[in-house]
């Protein structure tokens, strides 16, 4: 069996390898076809505006200015997920790639109105955008195809415990494309037997990859071990213990490996840099959106005479209460009954101006001014109100360690997550920012956030039975050991 095995693992080893070939192949031909789009526009619009700029420069300004725009669209491009193709989905693929190029153009034109000391005529561009949006939509349908027809599916086999499947299924499910759970073990048929129905599926080609699901620490640790063993691919759903270690700093006592957690989330230097940021960006927003802000609310106010505001108590670092400001969006009884809940999918309580200022996520932009005072920061996990915050704890005391830092605008959780996404995954999401910290990370997730702005996934609400986004039963929110 070892054997086979060994020959399983060399295959596989090597379509890994040929995989990330193709997956850059195509991914670099789309950036090398608008590339060569605007280098066209280029050529034939933008050097004769801009000629006294590159008289010294000669043919290499040419070269010089379409190898910018090149590296800049491929810093964006991979920074929004554009050339991830093969794992996300076909149209978050298309619009990354649409949302980096719109970008790439902003600053280019920024550029060349500088250079040219006049600000550009933007019809061209205008044009350009369309050229480079049609070959977008075009190529990344073929290349998906390309790759989908050249690498199938991955065959999964997923061992889990006796809480129900149904949440991880779904999840894997809804990207055929990539997985397919070709089997299920439930860890009541024994360790031996799961063992064994592993080796068997990847030795025979019937799975090629195991996915551990809510199953005890001592459980997983000895499928990990065993798969770990014989080069085996393995999908892990982390604890909270987990994502705690995965930011430890890793010391070697005499010869002794170890790792170190903190007692404090942020360094002295780390939180003065971030308040500066805070301090400085608030600021400049603030200037920038008061006519957003100023015709929001004339709208609000016309529309039923209700306040413009919309104050509540909710929490940051260390519990401290503050009261957050919004736009308000929802009717002024849409809580007359003092039960707190969230945002429900075509909630009948967000009026009409609201449902466009949450869409475009104007309703948050008098949190700035709570930035600006310091109860939150531009990144950090979202605020809840301390009632919600009562109802996670009793499930889940572990909730309360995403007070740890202060506040955010945005977080880990709403780039990478949904509105929806369970507590237990938002915390998990938080406490990875908590304990990966770095300016370098709240700058990152402060340029993916204008993606999240205008992705659909990032403004749903909860479902209509849900009143606190719990999604399943108590007992599935729970750590086990």
């Amino acid at each position: 069996m070892s054997t086979n095995i060994n020959i399983n693992e060399y295959k596989l080893r090597r379509m890994e390898s040929f995989k990330r070939v193709i997956n850059l192949i195509l991914a670099a031909g789309c950036i090398a076809l608008e590339t060569a789009i605007f280098a066209y526009n280029w050529l034939e619009h933008f050097q004769y505006s801009v000629v006294e700029a590159l008289r010294n420069f000669g043919y290499k300004g040419h070269f010089v200015e379409i190898a910018f725009y090149g590296l800049i669209l491929l810093f964006l491009t991979t920074m929004y997920g554009g050339m991830r193709l093969g794992y996300l989905r076909n149209a978050e693929i298309i619009f990354s790639q649409i949302f980096a190029t719109i970008l790439a153009l902003m600053f280019i034109y920024v550029e060349l109105s500088i250079m040219a000391h006049q600000p550009f005529v933007p019809k061209v561009f205008i044009m350009m955008l369309a050229e480079q949006i049609i070959a977008i939509i075009i190529y990344t349908n073929i290349a998906n195809k390309v790759y989908k027809s050249i690498f199938p599916p991955r065959k999964l086999l997923l061992v889990h415990g006796e809480r129900p499947i149904e949440d991880i299924y779904n999840k894997f499910g809804s990207r055929p494309d990539k997985y397919k759970i070709e089997k299920t073990l439930c860890m009541r048929e024994g360790m031996d037997r799961v063992c064994n129905e592993i080796a068997r599926t990847y030795e025979k080609g019937e799975c090629n990859a195991v996915v551990v699901w809510d199953i005890s620490t001592a459980e997983r640790n000895m499928i990990l071990k065993f798969c770990y063993a014989r080069s085996i691919r393995i999908y892990i759903m982390p604890k909270i213990t987990d994502v705690i270690l995965s930011g430890a700093e890793e010391l070697h006592i005499f010869d002794s490996p170890m790792f170190l957690t903190r007692e404090f989330s942020m360094s002295m230097e780390q939180r003065f840099i971030k308040r500066t940021i805070d301090i400085v960006c608030s600021l400049i927003l603030l200037v920038v959106t008061s006519p957003i802000m100023l015709v929001t609310a004339i709208a609000i106010k016309l529309y039923d005479g209700g306040p413009v505001l919309y104050k509540q108590i909710r929490c940051t670092r260390g519990m401290r209460e503050f009261y957050i400001m919004k736009f308000r969006s929802m009717k002024t009884d849409a809580e007359k009954d003092g039960v707190a809940r969230l945002a429900q999918k075509h909630d009948n309580r967000i009026t009409p101006i609201g449902k466009f200022i949450r869409k475009c996520r104007i309703d948050e932009l008098p949190q700035l001014i709570n930035i600006l005072k310091g109860d939150m920061s531009f990144i950090g996990p979202r605020p809840e109100r301390p009632e919600i915050i009562k109802q996670y704890v009793e499930v889940m005391p572990e909730f309360v360690y995403r007070t740890k830092v202060k506040a955010g605008l945005a977080g880990f959780a709403q780039v990478y997550g949904k509105y929806n996404t369970t507590p237990y995954d938002k915390l998990k999401l938080d406490l990875i920012y908590i304990e990966h910290y770095s300016v370098w990370m709240d700058l990152k997730l402060m340029l993916l956030t204008l993606k999240v702005l205008f992705w659909p996934d990032s403004t749903e609400g909860v479902e209509s039975e849900q009143v606190t986004a719990f999604k399943v039963s108590k007992g599935h929110e729970s750590e086990r050991d």
